[in-house]
């Protein structure tokens, strides 16, 4: 809402002028960091038609530095959730991804998250079996892992949780013997990929899966990375 105060039409443009320039810098922020095309590729997806261009990553490719949590002093300390804990984290997802998760759990992935004060801040889970992404299968070796479902809860943005959960959490693998760790990153999520970068991931694969009314599924692979 535009407030003009006074009889000063000068001060009314220049209020308008902000204001445009503000919203005008606030589209343009949705747009270069990719979330007007992701945004409408999961409003296809709503309809039954799915584009989806994402790629398979390496993290930590070459060893990283541990990142920081920004302006906070708190101490954070890495959990696994046990199954009750794992319920009320997720408890912001959808009915099937709910039971979709509790089932991977129960098949033996692991979430891990970040505990401050006895609340968990930030959690992820880690696979270790072979499973499928949109209909192509990958499969993994003793030695590897794959992360997903990466989540911070509202409080505590902005702090760079996330490339800290995931540090923490390379070290804990690495104890169990897993010292290669990969992750799926939307083509179009360019916080995903900002943050990803700062823990010196690669990409391996470009693919596309195209779905239509969850009855014809095709696969591509777009390119292949050296």
């Amino acid at each position: 809402m535009e407030v003009m105060e006074g009889n000063s039409s000068n001060y009314f443009v220049r209020t308008r002028g902000r204001k445009s320039s503000s919203s005008l810098k606030k589209y343009w922020n949705v747009i270069s960091n990719g979330l007007f095309l992701f945004g409408l590729r999961n409003r296809l997806e709503q309809i039954g038609i799915n584009i989806n261009p994402y790629y398979w990553v390496e993290e930590e490719f070459a060893p990283c530095m541990e990142p920081r949590i920004k302006n906070d002093t708190s101490k954070y300390t890495l959990k696994d959730l046990s199954l009750k804990e794992v319920e009320l984290v997720i408890e912001h997802h959808s009915a099937k991804d709910k039971a979709k998760l509790i089932k991977g759990f129960k098949n033996g992935q692991l979430c891990v998250g970040l505990e401050n004060n006895g609340e968990i801040a930030s959690f992820m889970f880690v696979e270790f079996n072979d499973f499928e992404h949109r209909g192509r299968a990958f499969k993994l070796k003793p030695n590897e892992a794959y992360l997903f479902n990466m989540w911070t809860f509202q409080n505590y943005r902005g702090k760079n949780l996330a490339p800290y959960l995931r540090y923490q959490t390379y070290r804990m693998l690495e104890k169990k013997g897993i010292d290669v760790k990969y992750s799926i990153t939307q083509y179009f999520n360019k916080s995903s990929i900002k943050f990803k970068n700062k823990l010196n991931s690669k990409n391996h694969y470009l693919f596309l899966s195209v779905g239509l009314f969850n009855i014809f599924k095709w696969n591509f692979t777009l390119k292949k990375y050296s």
